[in-house]
């Protein structure tokens, strides 16, 4: 890769950043003063991005039907059930999470390097007179290298979050399996909190007062944040950011 393609990738790289931040900054300007909006209600299915889940699916089983019963194979109960089955249909995610994580690397590296190429006598160099010091070099090759590298790390991380969220069945699956997403949005004072989470759920799974447990969700997507005045101390400025991602050292 050319210095020129380098340089070329860094100045695109610093312009999108000026602008998203640009933006941001415009944004903040706009609700000086104000609280955070939240936002309007939407359909995840018709959001930039969105694509069905599709998932390796067993063979439909036809119902089978016995002649003379109400009861139908494959049911979960006598009468309607009231849990998520459908499009539409809400559900509430009971959301655990108590994650504790340690850890301690230390990395240490020294190198030392040493050439000296010294010839004294280079084809007859000694006949020749004293003009040939000033022609011909002793050392032909010189050279010291040193590195050293000291790298110590700690992490030690505690996070909890508990709460409930309730979510929208937005595909079923052919094999009965349910595509769940939800978005909460709490404001306090000048920061709001963000929570969504995403996941495909089981109707098994489900309890009969129509939660489900966080484990028990496969492809869980969970994220939780929140912006306004907090949020924005918070945060790398953006010159800063343009400088971690375009300097090389």
């Amino acid at each position: 890769m050319s210095n020129r393609t380098v340089l070329l990738r860094c100045v695109l790289l610093s312009s999108v950043a000026v602008l998203s931040t640009s933006c941001t900054t415009i944004d903040q300007l706009k609700h000086l003063g104000q609280q955070p909006p939240l936002s309007p209600l939407q359909n995840p299915t018709t959001q930039p991005g969105y694509k069905p889940v599709q998932m390796p699916m067993p063979t439909p089983q036809p119902a089978s039907y016995n002649p003379n019963s109400l009861w139908r194979n494959g049911s979960r109960a006598f009468f309607n059930d009231q849990r998520a089955h459908q499009v539409g249909d809400i559900l509430t995610v009971k959301v655990n999470i108590n994650d504790t994580a340690e850890f301690q690397d230390q990395t240490q590296l020294t190198r030392s390097t040493s050439e000296d190429s010294e010839i004294s006598n280079f084809i007859g160099a000694n006949t020749i007179a004293n003009p040939s010091k000033a022609i011909l070099p002793g050392s032909l090759l010189t050279t010291d290298g040193s590195t050293q590298m000291n790298g110590n790390g700690t992490i030690n991380r505690q996070d909890q979050l508990v709460t409930n969220v309730a979510a929208v069945v937005t595909q079923v699956l052919p094999n009965g399996n349910l595509v769940i997403e939800g978005k909460q949005e709490i404001r306090l004072n000048t920061e709001m909190r963000e929570l969504i989470i995403a996941g495909i759920a089981r109707p098994e799974d489900i309890d009969s007062d129509n939660t489900i447990e966080l484990p028990k969700i496969a492809e869980a997507r969970v994220a939780y944040g929140g912006k306004g005045t907090l949020t924005n101390i918070q945060t790398q400025p953006w010159g800063q950011q343009v400088t971690s991602v375009v300097l090389p050292f």
